[in-house]
């Protein structure tokens, strides 16, 4: 049976009278989230092409705007009149930013109730919320997540996970109005020693359950199994190395999403396979 975290879908709760959360430590750099945009862009874009109302938010974006510039550009390759908001708690960190509003790109002050332009009554169609959870407990997560997941449009997507601070390892949790459905584990292969490297990116709700007996930990195990039986095929470069790997283990692992995508050194799992134990 499926295991999933208590997301629900009630209708979130009134406007607090200030933002909730934490700042984040800022820390941003240029490029840092390719991989997870060009993730979203290719995944979620027929539902960006769908919705009327194209509104994604960059959550906790730190202490430069890059992150929410680029995602407005990637996701204006799917729709060209997609709209990006940037919410940051720390309202210094606002003020810089919003010398770079644009057209279709507006910065605001907040938190995990994610207001938007326009009033209370909109929904995003995306929120991606990279690097902002690892600074709270593992306790807190579900909470936040079900915050999150009830702000979202019909058919909405909410991205959480952590990547390193150039961005060459990535691991992120998608969840939907319902709840978390895949994670995906994303990496420049040419800096990949052995797929469990990416350990230490693991998000939040996971990256404590990184231990013997829980599911994290076998995938992990598995994955590395499989990259050293593929070590012939390092002759002919990493990425053909990554494919075989992955290819093995969708044996005994149930792998999500467009195959194409791991020869870009991705590789999605369905949530319930690697949802700690007891979730």
């Amino acid at each position: 049976m499926a295991r999933r975290s208590p997301v629900s879908t009630a209708a979130p709760a009134p406007a607090p009278s200030r933002p909730v959360g934490n700042a984040t430590r800022g820390t941003t750099n240029p490029n840092r989230l390719r991989r997870m945009d060009r993730w979203i862009a290719a995944e979620h874009g027929a539902v960006l092409r769908r919705t009327t109302d194209p509104v994604a938010v960059d959550l906790g974006y730190g202490a430069a705007p890059w992150t929410a510039l680029e995602l407005l550009g990637r996701l204006r390759t799917v729709r060209p009149d997609a709209q990006v908001v940037g919410i940051e708690i720390d309202p210094a960190r606002v003020a810089a930013a919003r010398p770079y509003e644009r057209a279709g790109l507006d910065f605001v002050h907040g938190g995990f109730e994610v207001p938007l332009p326009g009033g209370r009554g909109r929904a995003p169609v995306l929120i991606r919320a990279a690097n902002v959870l690892r600074q709270y407990d593992e306790d807190e997560v579900a909470a936040v997540w079900q915050r999150l997941c009830a702000r979202l449009a019909p058919g909405g997507l909410l991205v959480e996970g952590t990547c390193d601070e150039i961005g060459r390892r990535h691991v992120w949790v998608a969840l939907g109005p319902e709840g978390p459905r895949t994670v995906t584990f994303a990496t420049r292969l040419g800096s990949l020693d052995t797929p469990s490297d990416l350990a230490e990116r693991l998000p939040k709700a996971l990256i404590h359950r990184n231990v013997p007996g829980e599911p994290v930990h076998a995938f992990l195990r598995d994955f590395d199994r499989a990259w050293a039986t593929a070590a012939p095929l390092g002759a002919l470069g990493a990425r053909q190395r990554w494919r075989a790997a992955v290819q093995s283990l969708a044996a005994d692992w149930p792998l999500a999403g467009d195959p194409r995508r791991r020869r870009q050194g991705e590789v999605t799992v369905r949530w319930e396979a690697l949802a700690p134990r007891g979730a």
